[in-house]
């Protein structure tokens, strides 16, 4: 198939503007233009992945942390990044990266860890804001389910668990055409009142292009009103982490020593344990620290993620314990996540997951 196939389903799936401000995620290298036929999914892209790939023929990496991370003014190969590039160009190796916005939606990265751990009842711990808009326009009344179910199929009307959400009230509308006018109801030169719905609908607010042309093509009229009105509502399917149960509250160790074995950790870094059995549990993959404040709002008895620094764990404050399991053990098993996204759309793609490990942490 097309990569540009492959890409718009991802992309459906965790959509870039979910990305952080200074995070690359997208197509890195290729052409969306090329014929894939099978791709290698790793969590990062190193010397080793590129050979790796290389050697089974995939034409295509798909990976979570973005080979190019920082401006590179020149590719000479001085360092491992500028080495992946050349060698990718050489053997027309596509690489596409889905990173904070794969951590950033409710079925990504952090669901997965909540998978593995077991945990019920999850929910994205800070959902983003300004990313919701209310669509309000004025449809003549027989034409108001084409243009609902119009915007519906746009991805319009969705809110939380619920789809196909709308408001509709009745009202009267006027207008006259003009010399040059083709209305639809009325006749020009004449003022017209028209039974009218006003229909309003929310929508996420990188889907407002596919919306207005779909709310384009439905309505009947020459010229359609309609209002876009930004919404300080969180969006709750999209955010940093997420909280959830265990099935039965346990020790504060004896959980810990099972993240050791799901997650494969060799050390565990943690804060003092407040010696009580816990419950809810606060995940982020990759570096969490940021989030240690809305982890004790909600609640959490303890926050799993990595990166903290020293001065992080004194935000603990004997509230919660936070348990750092290392940035790669964290993320590990989002490479099963990119494959479940790519097989959902296209189940006889030829996918494979890379067998090297690039961890560059070791410990002695």
């Amino acid at each position: 198939m097309l990569l540009k196939d492959l890409i718009h389903h991802i992309e459906n799936i965790a959509p870039l503007p979910y990305q952080e401000s200074y995070d690359n995620a997208g197509l890195v290298t290729g052409d969306k233009n090329w014929e894939i036929e099978s791709a290698l999914i790793t969590l990062d892209v190193t010397e080793a992945v590129v050979q790796e790939a290389i050697k089974l023929g995939c034409k295509l990496i798909i990976c979570h942390h973005p080979l190019i991370f920082k401006a590179i003014k020149r590719i000479t190969g001085n360092n491992e990044v500028e080495r992946c590039l050349i060698q990718a160009i050489k053997n027309d190796l596509a690489i596409y990266a889905a990173h904070t916005n794969l951590d950033s939606i409710s079925g990504g990265v952090n669901a997965k860890i909540c998978e593995k751990i077991g945990l019920e009842n999850c929910r994205i711990l800070s959902p983003v804001k300004n990313q919701l808009l209310k669509l309000a326009t004025y449809v003549p009344h027989h034409h108001l389910e084409l243009v609902r179910s119009a915007l519906f199929s746009a991805g319009a009307g969705t809110i939380g668990n619920y789809d196909q959400c709308s408001f509709s009230s009745s009202g009267s509308g006027t207008f006259r055409g003009n010399e040059f006018s083709a209305p639809f109801v009325g006749s020009k030169g004449k003022l017209h009142a028209e039974p009218e719905e006003r229909l309003e609908v929310i929508l996420p607010r990188h889907l407002t292009p596919a919306v207005v042309e779909a709310l384009m093509v439905s309505h009947p009229y020459e010229e359609v009103a309609y209002d876009l009105l930004p919404l300080e509502n969180d969006l709750p399917t999209v955010g940093a982490g997420m909280v959830g149960t265990l099935p039965a509250a346990c020790d504060e160790l004896d959980f810990l020593g099972r993240m050791k074995e799901i997650f494969g950790c060799q050390v565990i870094r943690h804060t003092p344990l407040l010696n009580r059995k816990i419950s809810k549990i606060a995940v982020c993959g990759g570096s969490g620290s940021f989030l240690t404040g809305k982890a004790i709002s909600a609640g959490a008895e303890l926050f799993l993620s990595a990166d903290f620094k020293y001065h992080d764990f004194f935000e603990a404050d004997k509230r919660i314990v936070l348990a750092d399991i290392g940035h790669y053990e964290s993320e590990q098993f989002t490479k099963e996540v990119l494959k479940e996204i790519v097989l959902k759309k296209f189940p006889t793609f030829a996918l494979r997951l890379s067998d090297v490990k690039t961890n560059p942490v070791s410990y002695f």
